[in-house]
């Protein structure tokens, strides 16, 4: 089972922070997830949010702020990171900048990315992180360094991407359908028609259209028939996000391929104490 850090080591840092990434690699992930926006002047970064508000000091939709502005807020929140490369550097990373992370990782790293809808430019982000992996020398279908998945909770994104990518690198992200706290609507409002989308998304993966499937604990849990039948069909699955022994053991369980986690050392930890010889299988 691969680990895949969920915006970086994001408990132990602040969500999609260098220093979230660092502490990712250093602790061992097999993967980096990041969600990309774009910026007023056309540049991907890495975050999650809609605007500014929750993770920083400042205010009002991401794509307002150029690079340079989303690189003046306070990101890190008075965490202080360590001094020395590659801890060194701004706190908000371009997609560019993380890829460039990965490839100097020593070891063969996933780079699952998110993009983010509903947006006011359209699949001009999808463009432009196809535009950053070009130039960092990845071609889908062939092998090489980076190794990418490209995930969305909008098909209509992995539609627009499948005209340059293939299927195997493209993963629809389900989640059980929920009413979302305020906070959750304040940071993500719900994709008009989500309901339909959703059906969509599940129709992709089952339809084989895609190399993998990206359900939350909650749809695994609700759906173990489709999930078993996925599995059974070959497709991969990334479950997310597996913070917690019980979830963890869920998704061991339902044959998951790769878990998205907050906390990638204490899942690491776990999976490597409970595959040792004689370890006790705890409840």
């Amino acid at each position: 089972m691969r680990v895949i850090a969920h915006r970086g080591s994001s408990h132990r840092w602040p969500e999609h922070t260098r220093a979230a990434y660092v502490q990712a690699l250093g602790d061992g992930a097999d993967g980096l997830e990041c969600d990309v926006r774009l910026t007023a002047d056309g540049v991907p970064v890495c975050w999650h949010d809609l605007t500014v508000d929750r993770t920083s000091d400042g205010a009002g939709p991401v794509h307002d702020h150029t690079l340079e502005e989303l690189r003046a807020l306070d990101v890190m929140r008075g965490a202080v990171a360590p001094r020395g490369e590659p801890w060194d550097g701004p706190a908000v990373l371009t997609l560019e900048e993380l890829v460039g992370l990965a490839l100097g990782a020593g070891r063969p790293i996933l780079l699952a990315i998110e993009l983010k809808h509903p947006v006011p430019y359209g699949w001009a982000a999808e463009d432009a992180v196809l535009d950053v992996l070009e130039r960092a020398g990845w071609r889908p279908g062939e092998p090489g360094a980076l190794e990418v998945s490209l995930m969305s909770f909008h098909p209509g994104s992995l539609i627009h991407l499948h005209r340059s990518v293939p299927a195997e690198h493209l993963m629809p992200l389900v989640d059980e359908e929920e009413a979302p706290s305020p906070a959750q609507e304040a940071a993500e409002p719900p994709l008009p028609g989500a309901e339909v989308l959703r059906g969509e998304a599940v129709a992709l993966a089952d339809a084989g259209a895609v190399g993998g499937v990206g359900p939350s604990v909650a749809y695994l849990s609700a759906h173990p028939a489709r999930v078993a039948t996925w599995r059974e069909n070959g497709i991969v699955l990334r479950v997310w996000t597996v913070d917690t022994l019980a979830d963890l053991d869920r998704c061991r369980r339902a044959g998951v391929d790769e878990v998205t986690t907050n906390e990638p050392a204490a899942i690491l930890s776990e999976l490597r104490r409970s595959t040792r010889p004689g370890a006790p299988v705890r409840e």
